[in-house]
């Protein structure tokens, strides 16, 4: 069984949960979603990049841990020249060791102007 996680943020109308919790194991999925209002923040990719990984490290959080804890994440653009930009605040979010990581070019993703969607998996308590 897990356990959904309130992280403050407004919630979604799509029948899904932001963040959830089994145990130790966490998972998240996340957009450029502002967390007080809901409005998407939209611009360049990098301003997406920083508020959705924003949004990853606040549900890591609420879930008792923090970005150290996530071991995996998966990222899906809509531009393939975006990747430059996404990996420069990624390296701002994430040290070494780097989460594994994979990174996939999608035709559009559900919410118009929307460039970047994250999905991560955490291990609360993995790293010293």
């Amino acid at each position: 069984m897990f356990e959904a996680i309130d992280t403050g943020s407004d919630p979604s109308d799509a029948p899904v949960s932001e963040v959830v919790r089994a145990g130790n194991l966490v998972w998240s999925v996340h957009i450029s979603e502002d967390p007080e209002n809901g409005d998407l923040v939209t611009g360049d990719i990098e301003t997406q990049t920083r508020r959705t990984l924003g949004n990853l490290e606040i549900a890591i959080r609420a879930a008792g841990g923090t970005l150290a804890d996530v071991v995996q994440v998966q990222v899906f653009l809509t531009e393939r020249s975006d990747a430059p930009g996404m990996n420069k605040v990624y390296a701002e979010f994430f040290k070494e060791p780097y989460p594994v990581r994979a990174t996939v070019v999608v035709k559009e993703l559900l919410a118009e102007g929307l460039r970047i969607e994250i999905l991560a998996h955490a291990v609360l308590g993995n790293r010293a």
